[in-house]
């Protein structure tokens, strides 16, 4: 007679039709059902990507032990619709596990944690509380949540005591970073020692892969742009504005562009491109120095391959120690080595490790030239296959499902 699979209920206030619910969460769920235990997805989607992209999500889940349930995401009025969307996410939760029992609810920060502590101690569900981020810091330090407002100071600290709640309240924890891990186990607002285990975020090792291109494409944009493979180019790749150091960055390219007039600088992103524009305007980059691109996720990999470096810099903040940016192992799985900032996660550990780039430690112009120098040095060389590898190493989904794997089997044997 056939075991019964384990039914885990996983919550997401981010849509399953976002990226990040395509490129992070299903392909995670994907690896542990071919561990035995079977999942229901619960998430809130925007309804414009949910009507343009379910289909997408639905083919993605064809034929996997994963139940789909989406409820609408409301973001008016602020605070109230997000209250709206606890009980509604609540009240689903509850029916769901009323006619096909949970044995377990695994919940990313924020919203769905309020509802896996009612499943918790409610209903007795163990619970797997995956701290993906230090997610009520998070809005602070990205200017969502401006604690000089009395009602988002309010919100702030109920969020915080409810994190600290989780913590103490769950089965088991993980969180992104060993810089993270590090951090929770210094709470003095939990018992200590935390039980919690690192899981980085995966990356598509089979996608971004320099040796599998979209070659037509690729050979489209390079005659489009009069980009050449001898070309010096300086990527970034991702979202512009918020934790994204705009200024910083087109600070530094300015700084190269002096020293090294030829390079190009290639921004693929999906938003505020006139942002990117006028702040190279500012630091006087001439503009057919400059190139912003709109791409599809499976179009970035060929744009990236034209990178000699790419560039990331983030808000080096508290909630940043708990960040593991997807874009690093995605760079590091094309064999690119990267020019990034320290105090955020993981990075300059993993930078160092696998001797994949450049680290700066502060944003200086000095430090920029300092890194500027060595760029420009012709004894600087990177084994491109061995900064791959270190992406296998440290970003493999087979690693994260491992991780994941034994993890379950702690909370559910």
């Amino acid at each position: 007679m056939n075991e019964r699979k384990k039914h885990i209920l996983f919550i997401s206030y981010d849509g399953m039709t976002d990226p990040l619910g395509q490129s992070q969460v299903i392909p995670y769920l994907e690896g542990l059902t071919r561990q035995g235990y079977r999942f229901t997805i619960l998430s809130c989607d925007k309804p414009e990507k949910y009507t343009a992209h379910r289909t997408d999500v639905e083919r993605m889940l064809q034929n996997l032990p994963i139940a789909w349930v989406s409820l609408p995401y409301h973001k008016n009025p602020p605070v109230l619709s997000s209250v709206y969307d606890y009980y509604m996410l609540r009240k689903k939760a509850i029916a769901l596990h009323a006619s096909d029992p949970f044995d377990m609810v695994h919940t990313r920060p924020g919203v769905p944690q309020l509802i896996a502590l009612h499943l918790k101690k409610k209903l007795g569900i163990r619970y797997l509380n995956d701290i993906r981020g230090f997610w009520a810091d998070e809005r602070v330090d990205g200017g969502m949540w401006d604690l000089k407002n009395p009602l988002y100071k309010a919100v702030y600290t109920f969020f915080r005591k409810k994190e600290d709640e989780c913590v103490r309240v769950a089965d088991y924890n993980t969180c992104l970073t060993f810089r993270g891990k590090e951090e929770i186990l210094k709470w003095k607002t939990v018992p200590q020692p935390v039980k919690v285990d690192v899981v980085p975020c995966s990356v598509d090792l089979d996608l971004f892969d320099p040796a599998h291109l979209d070659k037509e494409y690729l050979g489209r944009f390079k005659k489009e742009t009069g980009i050449t493979d001898q070309d010096f180019i300086i990527s970034y790749l991702g979202s512009i504005g918020g934790w994204y150091l705009t200024t910083e960055m087109l600070l530094f390219c300015s700084l190269l562009w002096q020293r090294k007039p030829e390079t190009k600088f290639l921004f693929i992103s999906n938003n505020r491109h006139e942002e990117i524009t006028e702040a190279a305007k500012r630091f006087n980059i001439p503009e057919d120095r400059i190139m912003v691109k709109f791409a599809g996720r499976k179009q970035v990999p060929a744009l990236l391959s034209l990178s000699s470096y790419s560039l990331f810099f983030i808000k080096p903040c508290y909630s940043k120690l708990s960040s593991s940016p997807t874009k690093h192992g995605e760079i590091m799985a094309m064999g690119i080595p990267v020019i990034a900032n320290s105090g955020v996660g993981d990075v300059k550990e993993i930078v160092e490790r696998y001797k994949g780039g450049f680290v700066l430690d502060g944003f200086t112009e000095v430090e920029m030239q300092a890194v500027i120098d060595r760029i420009l040095d012709p004894a600087t060389t990177f084994d491109r296959a061995g900064i791959r590898n270190g992406a296998f190493d440290f970003y493999s989904l087979d690693k994260t499902v491992g991780t994941y794997t034994s993890v379950y089997k702690k909370i559910l044997g």
